[in-house]
């Protein structure tokens, strides 16, 4: 039996287990610390967050069931034409199959056609075979944090002009 993979915007009902899929990945890789999204009151809201102008929030689903998702952010205080890339995390029965890496180019792809010319992420070393994927799609590494997220537990930071 094949799976029904679809990439869709986000919906108000996949809040929930939105949060869930990325607070288990957190736990998952020990990334579950102050400072990051774990403990981001937005985490349990991300309809909501990214009804912001300038932002977008691909889910995935796989048979109707969601497993991850990736967004773009006009985070606060970024270079202008700058956004960021953010929240990408899968379900760990999705991760290896190619789909982050999909969630990742659909964003990038969205930022560019809407005015945007260079790409932030934050990330941390627990993540690091995210931060492979990232280096693999043109990323480079950047010696200190750009704009405000507020996720003063990150400690990699990244660049890709668009």
């Amino acid at each position: 039996m094949s799976s029904t993979i679809n990439i869709r915007p986000i919906a108000p009902n996949d809040n929930i287990n939105l949060a869930k899929v990325i607070r288990a990945a957190l736990t998952e890789f020990g990334a579950n610390k102050p400072g990051t999204v774990y403990f981001d009151p937005t985490t349990d809201a991300l309809f909501e967050l990214f009804r912001t102008p300038g932002s977008y929030y691909f889910v995935a689903t796989i048979n109707d069931e969601l497993v991850g998702g990736c967004g773009i952010f006009p985070t606060e205080n970024l270079p202008n034409n700058t956004c960021e890339l953010v929240k990408l995390y899968l379900h760990k029965d999705a991760r290896g199959s190619g789909l982050g890496k999909l969630l990742m180019e659909k964003s990038l792809q969205w930022a560019k056609k809407n005015g945007y010319t260079q790409v932030y992420l934050e990330s941390m070393p627990e993540l690091s075979k995210a931060v492979s994927i990232y280096e693999k799609v043109g990323f480079k590494r950047i010696n200190q944090p750009l704009g405000n997220s507020g996720h003063c537990g990150c400690d990699i930071w990244m660049t890709k002009q668009l």
